[in-house]
C-alpha cells in the first residue's frame, strides 16, 4: 500500500465505510493537470475492493486527462461524471446527460457576448470557443478536440459553457442569471462556467449511484472546490483537502491533507488497513 504519513492522519477521523468514493481530479487526484504517484497507487489498491470508484469533475469529457482516462479504461475508475453532473458515463456507454436547450444556449451566449467576454461551448466532443485569438490557437494546438466555432452550440448538444473575465473584479455580477434558469460557478479566480439552475455533481453523483443500486448515503465524496459544494450536501461522507475553497471545508464532514501532505491516503487508509 502507499506509504502514508503519519501527521496525515488524525485520531479524530471519524469512521466511514463507502460501497462507492467519488473523487475530484483537479488539486484533488491531480497537480498541474497529472496525477499524482502515490495518488495513482492508492486507487490501484482501493480497485483491489469491492468499493466502486468514480471521478466526479467539472471537466467536459473530451479534456479529462489521459492518465485519468487510462485508469478508467483498466477498469481502476467504474464511472465517471463529467462536466459538472452534465455527462455521466462508464464503460459500456452514457448514464445520464442534460444538454442544454438551445433558448439556454444562446441566452448564454448573449450574455456572453454583451460583455464581450472569451467563451466556449463544452459538447461530449469538441470544446468550441467562440472567440479567435493568439492564445486560443494556442490552446488549441495542443488539445486536439478544441475548435473555434461559434455556432457549434445551434446544431450539436452542449452541456455548458466557460467563460474567462478579463481580471477578477469583472465576474458577470450584474447578470441575474436565474432570470434565464442558469448559474455562474467559479473555478477559477478569472473562470467560471455557466450552467442550468439545477445543475450541478450532486445530479450526476444521484444518477450514478442509482445506476449502480446504491443509496446515496453510502456514498464518499473527496473534493477542493466550489462545484464540490452540492454533491458534499447529498454524500454521507464528504472530505475536503488541505487547500480546499473554506466554504467547502465548513461544509466537510472532515478535512484531509493537500496532495503532496498524502491528503487522499489519510482519507481511505481505515479502507484498505
Amino acid at each position: 500500500m502507499t506509504q502514508i504519513l503519519a501527521t496525515d492522519v488524525t485520531p479524530t477521523q471519524p469512521i466511514f465505510i463507502p460501497k462507492i468514493i467519488f473523487f475530484d481530479i483537479d488539486d484533488t487526484l491531480s497537480r498541474n493537470g497529472s496525477i499524482a504517484p502515490h495518488n495513482k497507487a492508492t486507487l490501484e489498491d482501493l480497485a483491489k475492493t469491492d468499493i466502486k470508484l468514480v471521478i466526479a469533475t467539472g471537466r467536459s469529457k473530451s479534456i479529462i486527462p489521459k492518465d485519468i482516462m487510462a485508469l478508467f479504461e483498466s477498469h481502476i475508475f467504474d464511472a465517471i461524471v463529467c462536466t459538472n453532473g452534465q455527462y455521466s458515463f462508464d464503460k459500456h456507454g452514457i448514464i445520464s446527460h442534460y444538454p442544454l436547450t438551445l433558448e439556454q444556449a444562446s441566452n448564454i451566449d448573449q450574455l456572453c457576448r454583451q460583455d464581450h467576454l472569451i467563451h466556449k461551448f463544452d459538447s461530449a466532443t469538441h470544446l468550441a470557443w467562440a472567440n479567435d485569438n493568439e492564445n486560443i490557437r494556442a490552446f488549441i494546438a495542443n488539445n486536439p478536440s478544441s475548435i473555434i466555432d461559434p455556432d457549434y452550440y445551434k446544431t450539436h448538444p452542449v452541456y455548458q459553457c466557460s467563460v474567462f473575465f478579463e481580471s477578477k473584479k469583472d465576474k458577470m455580477q450584474h447578470v441575474d442569471f436565474a432570470e434565464f434558469g442558469l448559474k455562474l460557478v467559479h473555478w477559477h479566480k478569472i473562470g467560471g462556467d455557466i450552467l442550468p439552475i439545477e445543475a450541478s455533481k450532486e445530479r450526476g453523483v444521484r444518477d450514478v449511484c442509482h445506476y449502480f443500486g446504491i443509496d446515496v448515503s453510502d456514498a464518499m465524496a473527496i473534493g477542493d472546490g466550489f462545484n464540490d459544494l452540492e454533491m458534499f450536501d447529498v454524500v454521507g461522507f464528504g472530505v475536503a483537502m488541505g487547500d480546499a475553497q473554506p466554504a467547502l471545508k465548513q461544509r466537510a464532514d472532515w478535512v484531509t491533507g493537500t496532495i503532496e501532505e498524502y491528503g487522499i491516503q489519510a482519507a481511505v487508509r481505515h479502507l484498505l488497513d
